[in-house]
């Protein structure tokens, strides 16, 4: 890079200061200096890019070992599998003589929830205000309906 010391950026400024004038020269350094951070930011924007597109690549190298040691490793079960079930086929060829096991049917539960209520004893649902009848939507409104005063 450039090499700009101290006693540099001071010859540059006077003889931007007689070129310019003293008028000018605050806008043309906010202007210059505005100029100088889009270039770096550009740059640097640059840099990203081309960082992200390296990792681009180191990634789609990585993916392609990874997907081919899963198609290794795919293909070695395949033929362990082959390798299993021609040897279990081996040993039960000569168990399939023998009759196959029962599997009992299914039978569903049948759950006796009426009778579950029906084992609490009536005083008990009085006392604590258990229902033991349904009452239609008439019959709630009609009992408890406030009474009038008359």
């Amino acid at each position: 890079m450039i090499d700009l010391g101290i006693s540099k950026m001071a010859l540059i400024g006077a003889v931007a200061l007689i070129v310019i004038g003293p008028e000018k020269l605050p806008r043309v350094a906010r202007t210059v200096g505005t100029l100088l951070g889009k270039a770096q930011r550009y740059v640097a924007d640059v840099k990203a890019e081309v960082n992200r597109s390296m990792d681009l690549d180191e990634l789609k190298k990585m993916r392609d070992s990874v997907e081919s040691a899963a198609r290794d490793v795919e293909g070695s079960i395949r033929t362990e599998a082959k390798d299993f079930e021609k040897s279990w086929s081996e040993v039960t060829d000569g168990v399939a003589s023998f009759s196959e096991p029962v599997v009992p049917q299914y039978k569903h539960p049948q759950k006796k929830w009426r009778l579950k209520q029906g084992t609490t004893p009536q005083w008990y649902k009085a006392r604590n205000g258990v229902r033991t009848k349904a009452l239609s939507g008439a019959a709630r409104v009609a009992r408890y309906r406030p009474q009038r005063l008359s």
